[in-house]
C-alpha cells in the first residue's frame, strides 16, 4: 500500500470540533469559557470526569449547546472502570483524516464522524504514583494510560489540521490566539503544539520502562493471587 503523503493543508485551521479528556484539570476553569468564546459554535466531545467537570463550567444552557459525551457520539459505552472510552473508528476518523483528501471526506460522511479540530489530553499521573514509597506494580500497571496517549500521537501525527494539546500551560496562549484569529490556529502553533506533544508521550513511556525495569518477576507475582493451571 503506498504512503498517503499530503500535498495539499491550510495555514489556519477553524476550531469546531475538540476532544478533550483530561486527568489534570488544572485552567479548564478559565479554558473552556476562554473557548466557547472564542470559538461561538464549539462543540466539545468529553468523557468521565472531564465531562463532569467541563458541564458544571459551562452550566446547564452552555453544556446543552456545547457539550457531547464521547459515548453519545460513537454509540458506545464505556467498558467498565473506564478502560475503553475514546479507542473508537468515529475518533481516530476525526483525529487522521484531512481536508483535501476526497476519499477521507467520504469516510468521515458514511459514519457520521465530524473532524476534530483540536485535542486537550494529558495522562494518567505515572511518574506522581510511581514516586509514592511503597506503590505496588498493580497500582503503577493501573496508571498506565492507553487511550490518551493513542489521541496525542494521532492528532500530533495530523499537525496538518489538528492540535494536540498537552500543556495546561498554552491553554492562555490558545484563547488569545483563537480570540484574535477569528477561531483559527495556525500552522505554526500546531506544529510547535506536535513538538510538545511527542515529548510528553516520550517522557511518558520512559517512565512506564523505567519503573518495571526494576520490578522483579517475585515482586510482580506476589501482588495478586495468581490461579495455576488446573
Amino acid at each position: 500500500m503506498a504512503l498517503n503523503i499530503v500535498r495539499e493543508i491550510d495555514d489556519r485551521v477553524a476550531v469546531r470540533h475538540v476532544l478533550m479528556s483530561v486527568s489534570d484539570k488544572t485552567g479548564l476553569a478559565t479554558f473552556v469559557p476562554g473557548l466557547v468564546a472564542a470559538c461561538p459554535d464549539v462543540k466539545i466531545y468529553s468523557t468521565g470526569g472531564t465531562y463532569t467537570e467541563v458541564e458544571r463550567i459551562l452550566g446547564p444552557e452552555g453544556a446543552r449547546k456545547h457539550l457531547v459525551s464521547v459515548s453519545d457520539y460513537t454509540g458506545q459505552p464505556e467498558m467498565q472502570g473506564g478502560l475503553v472510552k475514546t479507542l473508537d473508528f468515529k475518533i481516530y476518523l476525526g483525529l487522521l483524516s484531512e481536508t483535501y483528501n476526497e476519499a477521507h471526506q467520504k469516510d468521515l460522511a458514511r459514519v457520521g464522524a465530524v473532524g476534530l479540530d483540536m485535542v486537550v489530553v494529558n495522562l494518567y499521573p505515572f511518574r506522581k504514583t510511581v514516586a509514592r514509597e511503597g506503590v505496588t506494580p498493580e497500582e503503577a500497571r493501573t496508571n498506565i494510560d492507553i487511550g490518551g496517549p493513542c489521541m496525542v500521537r494521532a492528532s500530533a501525527k495530523n499537525y496538518l489540521r489538528v492540535a494536540s494539546v498537552t500543556d495546561p500551560a498554552d491553554y492562555g496562549a490558545l484563547v488569545d490566539e483563537l480570540s484574535a484569529q477569528g477561531g483559527t490556529l495556525g500552522l505554526d502553533t500546531r506544529l510547535c503544539l506536535m513538538k510538545k506533544a511527542f515529548d510528553h508521550t516520550a517522557q511518558y513511556d520512559t517512565a512506564i520502562a523505567a519503573f518495571f525495569a526494576g520490578v522483579p518477576y517475585e515482586k510482580a507475582r506476589s501482588t495478586y493471587e495468581v490461579h495455576e493451571p488446573s
